[in-house]
């Protein structure tokens, strides 16, 4: 990271170390305040007061949906692969461990997506979530962002999409099978590697494939729909037709309502 000269100090009032008060906060825009807890090990956390939650998408894209709110900014899944790494760069981080290691929190983004969706414009378009960095990794456990995401969307009557490799998804299970009785809904799983010593390379701080098989097996159970994500295939590591028809067949028993797959594409940050 190169902002060399941070600091940090025990703070009374929380069982983090948060920056001091009298320190420069580092140059985000709405920084509050610089956190790392012993449950998080090796992490520090940016707290940032943001100004707006929803990003619209460029016209140019082809993505299928003009609409995303990412509540954090890098990811401790730490995929190697990811081709979110370069975005870190932005804010004068690397796109390496600082993109795994140095996580942006916006701890308002719930407050601030329940104003914007009920602005009289608001045409109540379609929102992506995960499109950019996962909204249920670790950090999800300790700030709960998406519960106030997921209120605001579907009280608004915004349709959404969820997609994520975490398992924190489940505890939000019963808000989504609520969400789903007012707006339209979606939910994938980011899952492309079964072998547990290959996501252990790969994907070091995701849950495991297993895990990930029994999250789509209970969203199937409450009744949502569940969606897979295979991406990215790997040359020489996860292409072979073995490895392929034991993915999809592990996926169709676990109860995916369908796969998504694609190639390995490394973009700059990420290469």
């Amino acid at each position: 990271m190169r902002w060399n000269t941070q600091s940090v100090r025990e703070s009374p009032n929380d069982d983090a170390l948060a920056a001091p008060a009298q320190m420069p906060l580092l140059p985000l825009a709405g920084a509050l305040r610089t956190v790392r807890t012993p449950e998080f090990h090796g992490i520090t956390f940016h707290e940032v007061a943001a100004k707006s939650a929803l990003n619209k998408v460029p016209p140019a894209s082809s993505m299928p949906f003009r609409w995303t709110v990412n509540p954090y900014r890098g990811c401790s899944h730490a995929c190697v692969y990811c081709f979110a790494r370069n975005t870190h760069t932005y804010l004068d981080m690397d796109a390496g461990l600082d993109f795994d290691q140095q996580l942006v929190v916006k701890v308002n983004v719930g407050e601030v997506l329940s104003a914007e969706v009920s602005r009289p414009s608001w045409k109540r378009e379609h929102v992506a979530l995960g499109t950019n960095t996962d909204p249920y990794q670790r950090a999800e456990g300790r700030y709960a962002l998406m519960p106030g995401i997921i209120k605001a969307l579907a009280g608004s009557g915004t349709p959404f999409s969820i997609l994520t490799k975490g398992t924190l998804l489940a505890r939000d299970v019963p808000l989504l099978k609520a969400a789903g009785a007012e707006v339209p809904i979606g939910t994938s799983i980011s899952l492309a590697v079964l072998d547990p010593e290959l996501q252990g390379a790969l994907e070091p701080g995701t849950p495991s494939p297993a895990a990930r098989l029994r999250l789509i097996s209970r969203l199937r159970e409450a009744g949502l729909t569940c969606g897979v994500m295979a991406m990215p295939i790997l040359p020489w590591l996860t292409d072979s037709e073995e490895h392929l028809d034991a993915l999809m067949g592990s996926l169709a028993s676990a109860g995916a309502t369908g796969v998504t797959a694609g190639a390995l594409h490394l973009r700059p940050g990420t290469r």
